[in-house]
């Protein structure tokens, strides 16, 4: 099954995992995106690690996760709601050299914002970039955040995004105290080619096959972000007629772009003028 996330857990180890699988939900991510192949590989990366974290929340709720800095690349976001539904975008100008973060991004920070249903305003949480793959960026998130040690692996190409995530639980030294370092070094055997392409179920097979595993159930992730007009033309009634003949007189029509959703409005000058009509016209 493409586009999910599966958990899974080590029952004699107590270590537990996810693996994300991303295809279709990533094509529609980056349409008409056309990045360099650097920076479409950190978004993918980052979208298949913010998948993973979303599905192991204790408590479910919309998670959106800022890279930003002042390289190449100045932003990478990603945002999942708490039914695992993920858009995202990236944004960089002039030559992009390199693959690292360091060089690609420069110096920089993590933004984490967490709105869970009940909250007054969403929790907000920065953190320094320490390393230099988006991998050990969000290992050390997580090992900063949750007190406990974590591996991630990730790639992403034009087609598929994926992941793959293990955590050492509290208890896991009593149970087996060679059990996180042999799982780990079974996982840091898995190839890009293997992660993006092969089935989850062949995959945990293929690493921990000597393993005891119990598998949850998988959680579909989509993208489904349709376009709202109705949405825009409230915001452009909010700028005043004023602002409108502006940007009219500037640019001959008014255009609203939704990065983060990947959609592009556009009005003509008639249509932009009739936003202001009583009552509002339906143009679209």
């Amino acid at each position: 099954m493409m586009d999910h996330t599966q958990r899974f857990l080590f029952e004699d180890l107590d270590i537990r995992g996810a693996l994300v699988q991303l295809g279709p939900v990533w094509q529609k991510i980056q349409r008409g995106r056309n990045h360099p192949d650097a920076v479409r590989s950190l978004l993918g990366e980052m979208a298949a690690v913010t998948a993973i974290i979303a599905g192991n929340l204790k408590t479910p709720g919309r998670i959106t996760f800022q890279l930003s800095g002042h390289g190449a690349v100045s932003l990478l976001v990603i945002d999942c709601g708490e039914t695992l539904n993920l858009r995202g975008y990236a944004k960089s100008e002039g030559p992009v050299i390199g693959n690292s973060i360091s060089e690609l991004l420069g110096d920089g920070r993590l933004l984490l914002s967490l709105d869970v249903e009940g909250m007054q305003q969403p929790y907000q949480s920065y953190v320094p970039l320490e390393g230099e793959t988006i991998a050990a960026v969000f290992e050390h998130y997580l090992q900063q955040s949750e007190q406990a040690p974590a591996a991630l692996f990730l790639a992403a190409d034009g087609e598929h995004a994926a992941g793959l995530f293990l955590q050492k639980l509290p208890g896991a030294d009593d149970k087996d105290a060679d059990g996180w370092r042999r799982v780990h070094g079974l996982a840091q055997t898995i190839t890009s080619g293997e992660l993006l392409s092969l089935d989850t179920s062949v995959l945990l097979q293929r690493l921990f096959h000597e393993e005891t595993l119990r598998v949850f159930d998988a959680k579909p992730v989509t993208h489904n972000f349709p376009p709202d007009w109705d949405k825009i033309r409230a915001t452009l009634r909010a700028l005043g007629r004023e602002e409108i003949e502006h940007l009219l007189a500037e640019h001959g029509e008014v255009v609203v772009s939704d990065d983060l959703s990947n959609h592009e409005y556009r009005f003509s000058a008639d249509e932009a003028r009739a936003l202001f009509d009583s009552p509002p016209a339906n143009l679209h």
